[in-house]
């Protein structure tokens, strides 16, 4: 069965970066460009700031426990005379928060296309971007000290047009299968790659055939897993998965065959057990191999919504195994 609203209250409840820590984000970024903007170094090379990543395409979600939430965010700038490097960049944004009387007194970092600011409970990456005069739009790639090709706002349109292929519901399940990973024995795959694996399975024929194939958040969960568990079982080791933005670039670097490996072998158990909460007639056996997959906090309770006892967290149990075939040998996991 579809429990779209268990769903809905699931997403809601659990999965999704609430308000009060999207607000903080916003004031986060807001207040770590404004430093960067009173930079008398930095500021005449400043064009404006946009989102990133996973706050950008709306496909963020709560942390685990103890863990922080992040938010990235693209410093556009101009190109400088006077820095042949590219990671000059990179490097002049660090510089310029450890001059500022706020940021100077806390931890600020930098990776190989970032730099980071680290709050109590979350971070915030600022990624320069240029448009250079030779018509490429680049980030930097600070390990190697060079441009690296990069078209976010194609990006975000790919994205646009997953969501409404599927009537608003890819990002849903991007953030369910986000879940998933993070709390689960299932570690590795970047949140890049399950996006656009998930992404590439989206198909616009497929609703030509059936106007129902996206109808709600499970039944594109469902056709999603499934369809990317056909394309993964027919690849005999780790794919070329290419970046859906148009750079030519592949996300070869994100990953490796062991994850590849591991991702292949959750998707088959979760496609399995899936399909079987789906296909359930009885709408409490449905709920509880829904939270057989997705955890205690899944809503089972016919009544008030609340979580009944039967299933442990993230454990399929005797029944959910059998269901998901050879998640059996993952402790017991759907996944």
């Amino acid at each position: 069965m579809e429990n779209v609203k268990q769903f809905n209250d699931f997403l809601n409840d659990h999965v999704n970066l609430g308000k009060g820590s999207l607000e903080l984000l916003d004031r986060n970024v807001d207040a770590i460009f404004g430093a960067l903007k009173a930079d008398e170094e930095l500021n005449p090379l400043i064009v404006k700031k946009d989102p990133q990543g996973s706050w950008a395409h709306r496909t963020i979600i709560k942390p685990q426990k103890d863990r922080e939430f992040d938010a990235d965010f693209m410093l556009v700038l101009r190109e400088s005379d006077d820095w042949s490097d590219p990671v000059e960049y990179r490097n002049a944004i660090k510089r310029a928060l450890n001059r500022s009387d706020k940021y100077k007194t806390m931890p600020v970092s930098h990776s190989c296309r970032a730099v980071t600011v680290t709050y109590a409970d979350s971070h915030v990456d600022i990624v320069p971007f240029l448009s250079l005069s030779d018509g490429r739009n680049v980030i930097v790639n600070g390990d190697d000290n060079e441009w690296e090709d990069a078209n976010p706002q194609s990006f975000t349109n790919w994205m646009r047009e997953r969501d409404d292929i599927t009537d608003r519901n890819f990002r849903e399940v991007v953030r369910l299968m986000k879940y998933l990973r993070d709390n689960s024995d299932w570690a590795g795959t970047k949140s890049i790659i399950l996006t656009t694996l998930l992404g590439d399975r989206v198909s616009a024929m497929k609703t030509i055939f059936d106007p129902n194939y996206y109808g709600d958040v499970p039944t594109t969960l469902v056709r999603l897993v499934e369809d990317l568990n056909d394309w993964l079982q027919a690849q005999p080791g780790k794919p070329e998965i290419r970046d859906p933005s148009g750079t030519g670039l592949s996300f070869d670097h994100r990953w490796n065959e062991p994850t590849f490996q591991r991702l292949k072998d959750r998707i088959s158990g979760y496609a399995s057990a899936m399909r079987d909460a789906y296909d359930a007639q009885d709408e409490q056996d449905s709920l509880d191999k829904w939270a057989a997959i997705f955890g205690d906090d899944f809503p089972t309770d016919l009544t008030d919504g609340s979580r009944s006892e039967g299933a442990s967290k993230f454990g399929v149990g005797a029944a959910g195994a059998g269901a998901a075939g050879s998640s059996s040998s993952h402790s017991g996991r759907a996944g």
